[in-house]
């Protein structure tokens, strides 16, 4: 099975924006119709409450007729048109779609974070893990996201194997940032969030990627907007993941980037997995 995740930065300014960083966006959405995977998990799609529109459906069948499309989005009181996720899924893969509540804080719950399929043989997780924002301001709460989201796959695991993937929103070890020295106080690199991750990872799950590569450098999944070198000079971060439960990690056939050009923020992910 193929599986693909990505943060997109907005369905909207992806489909329909004329804009240079559209048409980058939109070469990536092409990149991925050949992929032919099974799966597509999708975050950030900064949709309203009432999803997709027709015209992003139209546009989006372009790209990958023969899947559906399930979704779930930030709704009251949560901001809207913020954060987001979505899945593709090919015709003829059965999957119920779950919409938990993890009781997270604040309105973490209503941010359209987490949408989950139940398959046959495993649980599919896409997470889009709240930042923990400039200035640190949502540290706390993002802490207090990961024992949730860590209590709540674990119980899933305890039902059948987990594939859980998206944005983390952290770095968790030097290897995974091109400027650790720089970066402790960080979103995304601080010791609390690191901790989170390695708490999650010690429910009994494994990072797919490190698990497949060892610890190959200068490998990343993520560079920064603000910066218009980032990506050319590959200071990036690799803040995307597919985790796998431990008891199906050695049916990983493959855990990788996927080459977005020269569209910089996020870039896609792999997995193909025997299963």
């Amino acid at each position: 099975m193929k599986l693909i995740s990505w943060n997109i930065d907005s369905i909207n300014a992806a489909l329909t924006s004329e804009s240079a960083r559209a048409v980058l966006s939109r070469n990536v959405l092409e990149t991925l119709s050949k992929e032919e995977a099974d799966i597509i998990a999708i975050q950030e799609t900064k949709l309203p409450a009432t999803g997709p529109s027709k015209k992003h459906l139209e546009e989006l069948d372009k790209y990958f007729s023969g899947y559906r499309v399930e979704w779930l989005s930030s709704e009251p009181p949560a901001r809207k048109g913020y954060a987001g996720t979505m899945f593709l899924i090919r015709d003829g893969i059965k999957a119920e779609v779950i919409k938990p509540s993890i009781s997270a804080p604040d309105t973490m719950d209503q941010e359209g974070r987490l949408l989950v399929l139940e398959l046959d043989d495993f649980y599919f997780v896409n997470v889009y893990t709240p930042n923990a924002g400039d200035g640190l301001k949502r540290l706390d709460l993002r802490q207090e996201w990961d024992k949730c989201y860590g209590d709540y796959i674990a119980e899933l695991d305890s039902k059948k194997p987990v594939i859980a993937c998206g944005d983390f929103n952290v770095a968790h070890r030097e290897i995974d940032l091109a400027n650790p020295n720089s970066n402790h106080q960080s979103a995304g690199f601080t010791d609390e969030e690191r901790e989170g991750f390695s708490n999650i990872l010690a429910r009994g799950f494994v990072d797919s990627f490190r698990h497949v590569n060892g610890d190959v450098k200068d490998v990343y999944s993520w560079w920064g907007q603000r910066i218009k070198t980032s990506k050319i000079n590959n200071s990036g971060w690799r803040i995307d993941y597919f985790l796998v439960s431990d008891r199906i990690k050695d049916r990983v056939k493959k855990s990788d980037m996927i080459d977005s050009g020269e569209r910089q923020d996020h870039t896609p992910i792999r997995l193909e997995i025997d299963i």
